[in-house]
């Protein structure tokens, strides 16, 4: 049963692949046993070619590893030195001072995008609302939050929104948004549910505590 398996595999490899895609399927392979080294051959490519396109893969990269200060400091350099109008480059920007608790450059770096047609219901906008609540600035918070709330779509963030409401004693719309969540999931494809099944779960257990205590 063993050598049919790798004669499979090695047919695969040599005759349905071609050698670009092999070396693809390689790098990310390495990528995930060793996720380190991702991030030092992106070091080295930099240090060879300092271009936008390599200091931003540094930094993506970074990112995928948790190691958000070095993400942020790339991400910085690099609207230092080419676009400091790069709507990609901010939002990550963004996400990264999220992650590493630096709430009040969030707020910076998100107004620099507000004007941006993107913003407005956007995933950066919502983080940017995270950190508003970080700062106990709930009215605005929930001003940027509300955004997200976009039927069949969205669901994490929309879990949390509706925590976010509970915990601000806006019982009702948080019930509700749980409730959308619930309704919704009974049409996702096997896919999706497969995606979203912890936040399925979790709005499951709370729809149930919200019944009991009713």
């Amino acid at each position: 049963m063993f050598l049919p398996l790798v004669g499979g595999i090695i047919y695969l490899l040599t005759q349905v692949l071609n050698r670009r895609d092999v070396s693809k399927i390689n790098s990310n392979v390495t990528s995930i046993i060793n996720p380190t080294k991702k991030v030092k051959d992106l070091g080295k490519r930099l240090e060879f070619a300092d271009t936008y396109k390599n200091r931003v893969d540094l930094a993506d990269a970074y990112m995928e590893i948790g190691d958000f200060e070095n993400a942020i400091f790339h991400f910085k350099k690099t609207l230092e030195d080419h676009n400091e109008d790069d709507v990609y480059v901010i939002e990550n920007l963004i996400r990264a001072l999220f992650f590493n608790s630096n709430y009040n450059e969030v707020l910076l770096y998100g107004e620099r995008l507000k004007k941006d047609s993107s913003f407005q219901g956007s995933k950066t906008q919502f983080i940017f609302g995270q950190a508003l609540e970080k700062l106990n600035k709930i009215d605005e918070a929930e001003t940027n939050l509300r955004p997200i709330d976009v039927r069949y779509s969205n669901y994490e963030e929309r879990l949390l929104l509706a925590k976010f409401l509970l915990r601000n004693n806006k019982v009702e719309d948080g019930e509700e948004i749980i409730e959308e969540i619930f309704q919704e999931s009974k049409y996702m494809n096997k896919m999706n549910r497969r995606l979203y099944r912890s936040t399925i779960v979790e709005v499951e257990k709370m729809r149930a505590e919200f019944h009991v205590h009713s």
